[in-house]
């Protein structure tokens, strides 16, 4: 791994436990064994640091989702599998990085906020194909637009993860997400 990667790596994993404006440059250039000065050297500010952080960050998201989509899944296992990368997020003692940057939307650089807003696109477009997917088989049931669909499942996802992480109750998380998936496997 080169300096930028380890840098990238340890401010992500920064954010998803402490949040954006949790860390500073001085806590990852200690963690990475860097100066401030070399740091400043691959990431002129924090904010082009957040940029490049959603932008690696949705680069492996996608990559997660890709690999959802090879594993020639049933829409109702490609559902699983997504809800599986949040429980892992968790189990991890971190929460999904997007999350917890949407937490801090009042507080992020503007440059920002169009990354932030196309990860929360991207997934709820992946979700609604999947979805649609399993209404056309007859796997999955929904009534109404798949994308409306899509968009409360990721606003579930982020919100149990964010109680999760506050109560430290992966139980509840687990129960919550099955309720999620259980609605949309059977009619009525």
């Amino acid at each position: 791994m080169d300096t930028k990667e380890h840098i990238l790596a340890s401010a992500q994993r920064l954010v998803q436990q402490r949040g954006f404006n949790g860390f500073s440059y001085a806590d990852v250039a200690e963690e990475v064994g860097i100066r401030k000065a070399s740091l400043h050297h691959h990431f002129a500010s924090k904010a082009d640091l957040g940029v490049a952080l959603i932008e690696s960050y949705a680069a492996q998201f996608d990559d997660a989702l890709a690999h959802i989509d090879a594993s020639g899944s049933k829409p109702l296992d490609k559902l699983k599998a997504y809800v599986a990368i949040y429980r892992s997020t968790l189990e991890s003692d971190r929460i999904c990085m997007c999350g917890m940057l949407a937490t801090e939307v009042l507080t992020l650089d503007v440059g920002m906020l169009p990354k932030l807003a196309r990860f929360f696109a991207r997934n709820t477009e992946w979700l609604a194909q999947v979805l649609t997917e399993g209404k056309a088989g007859g796997t999955l049931f929904l009534e109404g637009a798949a994308a409306d669909h899509a968009r409360a499942a990721v606003s579930t996802l982020q919100g149990a993860s964010l109680v999760c992480r506050s109560t430290g109750d992966l139980d509840a998380f687990d129960r919550t997400t099955a309720l999620l998936i259980n609605g949309f496997s059977r009619k009525g």
